[in-house]
């Protein structure tokens, strides 16, 4: 039995809407299923505006211009994270403080955070790994307090939840993924969420390649210009059909999953009771979207072993991020805020299991009975 480790989800109409959108002759970013799909966001999130990009990378690119991000400002984040995170501060001549994580959720440590922050601190990037969020709340406090701006990183976190509302409907801006990797896709694809109103008009020229082309199209002026810094941040309508048809049926994908990831849950709490692993937590004011599904062995030594067991058994497990301020790009352009101790031992200890919508049960006992066949002679 060969089990990958993600297969990107299939729903029903993505052929059918691809197809409207060719009959429709408009394939740039102002077509019919772009208006559904930001109609989609303001519905589901509340959310002021919504821009779908290219990629995650390029959402988070485009809250940096509307922060304003530039030299002599820190961004405070995770090292624990995808280097998009902080290769968009780095790219805008800021720094990136990287801070430790909270061993309960592999998220920003919110007190070693607020430790880090300087008269320098221009935005603080909290990163929803796993699909969990971060204590938002906590971050907000502290934005209101010190005069940050928050852009959370939701690349996982479409479908989660945190205090009975939407991940991405926290902080001023919050960006999403749809990498075929993620719950929800289009291929390559994301989305900048404004949540604050002040970002909004400056919004729609950034997106436009830094054009008042909105104001041209919604006839306020006779012609367009270049009128501030800007990029071309607007997906094809061929990816935004796709991406509509996954969206409709986000519910049932996201149940599919968080079934899979109460199954492992449940298949590994004697393995944790005997002391060989620990499982990954949820907090009780967090509603998991089951992007990930992990657990953290004893040492590294040990999740080598298993992740080459595993192999053997034509399982692909995986492990995650090698942690950023100790990358060479890190070292370069970031610095260390505090102790990094949890990071560094964590993230030499996480092992993620196979995830992806159609997984089946028995596949998933294939796993789970393999991980216990590895721990039998340990």
């Amino acid at each position: 039995m060969k089990i990958p480790f993600n297969l990107p989800p299939h729903s029903h109409n993505e052929e059918k809407y691809i197809s409207q959108a060719i009959a429709n002759r408009k394939l740039s970013g102002e077509g019919v299923f772009n208006k559904k799909v930001v109609e989609w966001f303001k519905n589901h999130l509340k959310c002021e505006m919504a821009v779908i990009t290219p990629s995650c990378t390029s959402a988070l690119e485009m809250a940096m211009v509307l922060a304003n991000i530039g030299p002599g400002d820190e961004v405070i984040l995770p090292s624990y994270t995808f280097t998009s995170t902080a290769n968009v501060i780095a790219l805008y001549g800021a720094t990136p403080v990287f801070v430790d994580i909270d061993p309960k959720t592999m998220n920003m440590d919110v007190a070693a955070m607020e430790k880090a922050i300087t008269p320098k601190t221009k935005a603080v990037m909290p990163v929803h790994y796993a699909g969990i969020s971060c204590e938002m709340d906590r971050i907000m406090a502290l934005s209101e307090k010190h005069g940050f701006i928050v852009v959370a990183d939701a690349a996982q976190a479409i479908f989660s939840n945190y205090k009975g509302k939407p991940t991405g409907a926290w902080g001023h801006m919050a960006a999403y993924s749809f990498h075929e990797t993620k719950n929800i896709v289009c291929g390559e694809g994301g989305a900048l969420v404004i949540n604050d109103k002040r970002f909004v008009e400056r919004a729609e020229v950034v997106r436009d390649k830094g054009t008042n082309r909105q104001q041209f199209l919604n006839g306020q002026v006779d012609k367009y210009t270049w009128q501030d810094k800007g990029s071309s941040y607007l997906q094809s309508e061929l990816a935004v059909a796709f991406l509509f048809a996954q969206l409709e049926e986000g519910e049932k994908i996201t149940s599919h999953r968080v079934a899979h990831w109460n199954q492992y849950h449940q298949g590994f709490a004697d393995l944790e009771k005997q002391g060989h692993l620990a499982r990954m937590q949820v907090p009780g004011d967090c509603q998991t979207n089951a992007h990930i599904y992990y657990f953290l062995c004893k040492n590294p030594e040990e999740r080598a072993k298993l992740w080459s067991f595993l192999k053997e058994k034509d399982i692909q497990s995986t492990t995650h991020y090698v942690p950023l301020h100790s990358a060479p790009a890190g070292l370069k352009y970031g610095r260390v805020a505090g102790s990094m101790k949890v990071t560094d031992d964590l993230a030499n200890r996480l092992l993620r299991m196979p995830m992806y919508e159609d997984l089946k049960k028995e596949e998933i006992a294939f796993v789970i009975n393999q991980v216990h066949e590895f721990y039998k002679n340990q």
